[in-house]
């Protein structure tokens, strides 16, 4: 049996911390085994937020090196700018005809992103940005889509869109599923919001042992536990979140120390640390080969490109004969 085919992409903000790690990247590197993968480098769509251009290439490079780093295999899955296959473009202005504006502002993740970034005025592009997410994922066809909760309003749409096109000019495109990651979301290292950049709370995939070190001695915990000695609540602590992502093995025995004050906060980040530079050590090593040959890292990109931009023309290729267009 033919395998199923996702569609999963990123932004290109440049490196990558531990949550998109945790959210999204190990997901997709064990689905690369099991699904036909494609993944995006989401280069449109940085504009919806930010209209600077000029560190664009610059960061696809720093990402896809984190990709590359952290397991994710170019051969099984190509990666490609959406950039650079130009029926991207195309598929999405013929699917924003069969959308209506009213619809696009019910969608929850844009009205969580108005609130969070403060915008006041909303661009037409950042308003119908799931109608271009639509047509990147039935550009390849996509079967279903990796995605964290958050995002699966943004499938529904896809799949709305689907639907719509293949009832008024015949069956084309697959109506994609959502496949929810278990860990969707990372606390920052500030404990009030997930991981961000933009909020300064991360841990990069490419830290060093000191940066890391470093970041989880301010690391939020409890509140109430000011000594050695005090008993914690775990479930309110961020670096216990931590600890059952990165150290599963001893997660009752943190839990239990944590609650009794026979493990201070000191010695659990400490724990903490040395379990996260476990992780990233041969993620570090990967990325310092990568860094030293960035031609290899192009070389993938301009693979990835041409593959994926056969997929595309002979997807379009149908939707023009459905459409009775050329």
């Amino acid at each position: 049996m033919a395998k199923k085919r996702i569609l999963s992409g990123m932004r290109p903000t440049g490196k990558l911390h531990i949550g998109h790690y945790v959210g999204a990247l190990e997901n997709w590197i064990k689905l690369q085994d099991e699904y036909e993968s494609c993944h995006l480098i989401a280069d449109y769509h940085v504009l919806t937020t930010d209209l600077n251009t000029h560190d664009i290439y610059d960061n696809t490079i720093e990402m896809v090196i984190d990709w590359i780093a952290a397991g994710l295999d170019p051969v099984k899955s190509p990666f490609f700018r959406q950039s650079q296959i130009k029926e991207h473009t195309e598929l999405n202005l013929l699917f924003s005809m069969l959308i209506t504006k009213a619809r696009l502002e019910r969608n929850p993740t844009l009205k969580e992103q108005v609130r969070d970034l403060n915008i006041e005025n909303i661009i037409y592009g950042h308003l119908g940005y799931p109608v271009l997410q639509s047509a990147d994922i039935l550009l390849y066809k996509g079967q279903a889509v990796p995605v964290g909760e958050d995002q699966v309003p943004h499938v529904e749409i896809t799949r709305e869109i689907a639907r719509r096109f293949n009832n008024q000019y015949g069956e084309v495109f697959p109506e994609p599923e959502p496949l929810l990651t278990k860990f969707a979301r990372l606390p920052g290292l500030d404990g009030d919001t997930k991981m961000s950049k933009s909020l300064g709370n991360t841990i990069l995939l490419s830290d060093s042992p000191e940066e890391v070190s470093q970041k989880l001695r301010k690391a939020k915990t409890d509140p109430q536990k000011l000594r050695r000695n005090d008993p914690g609540r775990p479930e309110v602590c961020l670096v216990f979140t931590y600890h059952n992502k990165f150290n599963p093995d001893e997660v009752a025995e943190i839990e239990a120390g944590c609650r009794s004050g026979e493990l201070g906060c000191v010695d659990c980040k400490a724990k903490c640390t040395a379990n996260i530079n476990s992780f990233l050590e041969p993620v570090i090593a990967k990325r310092n080969e990568l860094e030293s040959d960035l031609d290899q890292v192009k070389d993938v990109i301009s693979d990835g490109e041409k593959r994926g931009g056969l997929i595309a023309e002979e997807t379009m290729n149908e939707v023009h004969k459905a459409m009775k267009l050329g």
